[in-house]
């Protein structure tokens, strides 16, 4: 019998990726996604999903390499952010095309911060790859976005795993994906062997972020290490923020994905990342 479920993932770069595997088991086991309720990274797959784009989008990610990915990056030259993220937000439109929130099949929610007024936002209207460039506006990392005059950051910094959107939700099961669970030892990790190797995709991948490559991002060697302290002290900060939000507002089943299992910037782990959501969701299920 097909259960309805009402989803929430969570903030937390790259790891974000396991929620591809968690809807992948969710879709093989007879449940029906009828919600979706995302901060940063969960707010880019689940508005992806939402929109029917996931096995493209899928197909994009595990063949990029951290070459690609870095001449995804377009430096800003601003205070408030070292990238703009216009060149990835747009590489992603081209690649799943645009659409608007409230023309998507599933009901979506993207979760932005609005810093000045110390609030969460709730973007649920709109192009959805504005709601998306909200979200996953990484203090430091990306620039601010500006949605009708308010700038906007990552949600991860007020509300890192958003359950609350989903209360009005008729479904069977609230399912949330927190990706600031607990850290791990390498003797408690699984081995993780990729699905099927890289090829021909990656060559092609390769060859369309060429195209969008220009001068001044080929010429720039990106040090990512700069942020290795501040990306740390950020995962912390989201780690006690969603147990907090987590105990006031229990969601029927949580999957904890621990927070050092893939770094922020590591999405040339795609593969990986998503094996272990899928079996994450699939020891969450089956010990239930």
């Amino acid at each position: 019998m097909t259960k309805t479920v009402s989803l929430v993932l969570g903030s937390g770069g790259a790891r974000g990726l396991t929620h591809i595997g968690v809807i992948h088991w969710l879709l093989e086991n007879d449940f029906e996604i009828r919600s979706i309720s995302g901060c940063s990274a969960g707010a880019l797959i689940g508005g992806i999903y939402a929109a029917g784009k996931l096995d493209p989008f899928v197909e994009w990610v595990t063949a990029i390499d951290k070459v690609s990915m870095a001449k995804l990056l377009d430096i800003s030259w601003q205070s408030s952010g070292l990238f703009k993220g216009d060149r990835i937000i747009n590489t992603l439109v081209d690649l799943i095309g645009d659409t608007r929130i409230e023309d998507l099949a599933i009901p979506f929610t993207a979760v932005a911060a609005n810093v000045k007024e110390e609030k969460e936002v709730w973007l649920n209207s709109g192009p959805l790859f504005d709601a998306i460039r909200a979200s996953i506006s990484l203090p430091l990392f990306f620039t601010p976005f500006n949605i009708d005059g308010v700038e906007l950051i990552d949600g991860g910094v007020l509300n890192p795993v958003p359950i609350a959107p989903t209360f009005g939700d008729k479904t069977d099961l609230t399912l949330a994906v927190n990706l600031g669970g607990d850290i791990i030892t390498l003797s408690d990790n699984v081995e993780i062997t990729p699905s099927h190797a890289r090829g021909s995709i990656q060559q092609k991948v390769s060859h369309y972020i060429d195209k969008l490559q220009d001068s001044v991002i080929g010429s720039i060697n990106i040090n990512f290490d700069a942020f290795d302290i501040a990306n740390q002290a950020f995962d912390a900060m989201q780690s006690t923020i969603a147990r907090q939000k987590l105990a006031a507002y229990p969601p029927d089943k949580i999957i904890e994905i621990p927070q050092n299992i893939c770094g922020t910037f590591e999405f040339d782990r795609a593969e990986e990342m998503i094996q272990y959501g899928y079996d994450a969701a699939n020891k969450a299920f089956r010990e239930s």
